[in-house]
């Protein structure tokens, strides 16, 4: 049984940073993503990391995040620079894809509970 652990979300001011981590308890984890919800509105891919280390980025967050991991801590991470107001969401670490690059959500087997990050000023 495979269990995420989000954490580092919270508050932050435009053009500021945060950076979230993604802890994976049970197996090793394949491929990993950072989505994101804002409310209202659906969930949206962030950012994907295969075992390998290979990065794929929305668009709107190219430039700006970073998304890396630990293999032998099994983490995940979503470093966020130059923070927006619009990036405010609910953040989710998914795992357990297969292919590449899992840019849908129904690609993942596991998701975190979501840590909130909110860009204000």
């Amino acid at each position: 049984q495979v269990q995420l652990v989000e954490s580092g979300g919270g508050l932050a001011q435009p053009g500021g940073s945060l950076r979230l981590s993604c802890a994976a308890s049970g197996n090793s984890i394949n491929v990993m993503g950072w989505y994101r919800q804002a409310p209202g509105k659906e969930r949206e891919l962030v950012a994907t990391i295969s075992s390998g280390g290979t990065t794929n980025y929305a668009d709107s967050v190219k430039g700006r995040f970073t998304i890396s991991r630990d293999n032998a801590k099994n983490t995940a991470y979503l470093e966020m620079n130059s923070l927006k107001p619009e990036d405010t969401a609910v953040y989710y670490c998914a795992g357990g894809a297969t292919i590449w690059p899992a840019r849908r959500t129904g690609d993942y087997d596991h998701w975190g509970q979501g840590t909130q990050v909110t860009v204000s000023s």
